[in-house]
């Protein structure tokens, strides 16, 4: 039985963007790395771990890749998005159009390599 592709996805993933948090966390810990750049850091992980994820769910699909991962990238922005909203209070702003943008490229340009490389 196939799994679904929006799901195996969304697992990976969440565990690239945890261990991408935890290295960039070792990092700032470990050098004298200023927090002022965090945000770059930030949207670095997320969108590797978006296009990483999408080569899973195109991978998954067989087909439609870019629909596939495109689709994880929205699903995923709204996943942080509550995550922020319900931890830090944070509302919807410039910066969250932004990852939306991020997560739905990443995704989809993932989606699309993961059709290629089912082979």
């Amino acid at each position: 039985m196939k799994s679904s592709p929006l799901l195996s996805g969304l697992m990976v993933a969440m565990i690239f963007m945890l261990l991408g948090t935890l290295m960039t966390s070792l990092l700032m810990l470990a050098t004298n790395l200023q927090e002022s750049s965090l945000y770059s850091y930030t949207m670095s992980i997320h969108g590797i771990a978006m296009l990483i994820g999408g080569m899973t769910a195109g991978k998954r699909s067989g087909t439609k890749g870019w629909y596939h991962g495109g689709m994880l990238g929205l699903v995923y922005t709204c996943i942080i998005w509550l995550i922020g909203f319900l931890t830090y209070d944070a509302g919807f702003s410039q910066q969250t159009l932004y990852l939306t943008a991020l997560t739905l490229v990443s995704g989809a340009l993932g989606g699309i390599l993961g059709i290629n490389f089912k082979k």
